[in-house]
């Protein structure tokens, strides 16, 4: 299995279990918006987690995704020259690709908990 990872408010997930397909890029960007849901490898979630939803104050979920599901492509791409590349679904995300849901929270001093 190619794992990909995934944060993402758990009413955003919530609301993907009852229509078949997640469609959200980033934290507050739409697929329709952007173009593609944003992933990340294990070795890349802390730095992005942290980027993303450092400030959030809604419950938060990580989706893995196992990307040999997925119909639509996968695209590894940098930011901007020269920079790690990080893996880009180009559709939606069937529910079913998803093989396991995380919840996020955080420790005492308010860093989000993360599997490793």
């Amino acid at each position: 299995m190619t794992e990909l990872l995934h944060i993402t408010d758990a009413g955003a997930w919530a609301a993907a279990t009852v229509t078949g397909e997640y469609r959200m890029s980033t934290r507050g960007v739409t697929l329709d918006q952007q173009g593609f849901i944003h992933c990340s490898l294990r070795h890349q979630l802390r730095p992005v987690a942290e980027f993303l939803y450092g400030d959030a104050e809604e419950e938060l979920v990580l989706l893995v995704i196992d990307a040999e599901r997925l119909s639509v492509p996968v695209r590894f791409e940098a930011p901007e020259p020269d920079a790690e590349q990080f893996p880009h679904i180009y559709g939606p995300l069937p529910v079913d690709a998803v093989v396991e849901v995380v919840p996020v929270g955080r420790d005492g001093t308010g860093r989000l908990v993360l599997p490793e």
